[in-house]
């Protein structure tokens, strides 16, 4: 299914672009070890879901390979390191005064493109990975500032923060003699 104009001008609004990247990168679960795009026909479900690909587009093994290094390189770039995106087809096309990247083709890797369109698209400033590292789920920092670390304080704010009071407290410690009298 080639991307429409229409598809692409939805595409460039930055809460979309952000809320597919944070969804792509949250298709594996890293505290629970699950993974959405298990397979290639995973993926191909998981692209038509979201319209970037069409109901008969299937993806292959190599398609598979291609969206966990990018799913994992963009994982990466949010935790802000440096990290190797695959080759996607893509093209540079003339939009207005300036350039945008699109993609090109049908099927899985067409879609792969999109996303990584979306990537370019996004705010990376609100863009980011939890900070807990048995965690790592995107999530978009909606707070004024952009100063949120956890996806979620509750669990895992709380988990960090008990965890750094606990090792505080520990380290406080002192090493008490014994109680009794020895003679």
């Amino acid at each position: 299914m080639p991307f429409s104009a229409e598809h692409m001008q939805g595409m460039e609004a930055e809460p979309a672009a952000a809320e597919l990247v944070r969804d792509f990168v949250n298709t594996r679960d890293v505290e629970t070890g699950t993974d959405e795009l298990s397979s290639p026909a995973g993926l191909a479900l998981w692209l038509r879901l979201r319209g970037l690909a069409g109901p008969r587009d299937d993806a292959t093994e190599e398609d598979l390979r291609l969206a966990l290094a990018l799913r994992e390189g963009l994982r990466a770039a949010l935790r802000r390191e440096s990290a190797d995106l695959p080759s996607l087809p893509l093209a540079v096309e003339a939009a207005g005064e300036g350039l945008r990247l699109v993609p090109v083709g049908d099927g899985a890797r067409a879609g792969l493109a999109g996303i990584a369109v979306a990537a370019v698209r996004a705010p990376w400033s609100r863009l980011k990975v939890c900070s807990e590292t048995t965690c790592q789920w995107a999530f978009i920092d909606s707070s004024r500032n952009r100063s949120r670390s956890w996806c979620s304080m509750r669990v895992c704010g709380n988990r960090t923060k008990t965890r750094a009071y606990r090792a505080r407290k520990q380290g406080s410690r002192r090493l008490q003699g014994s109680n009794t009298d020895t003679v």
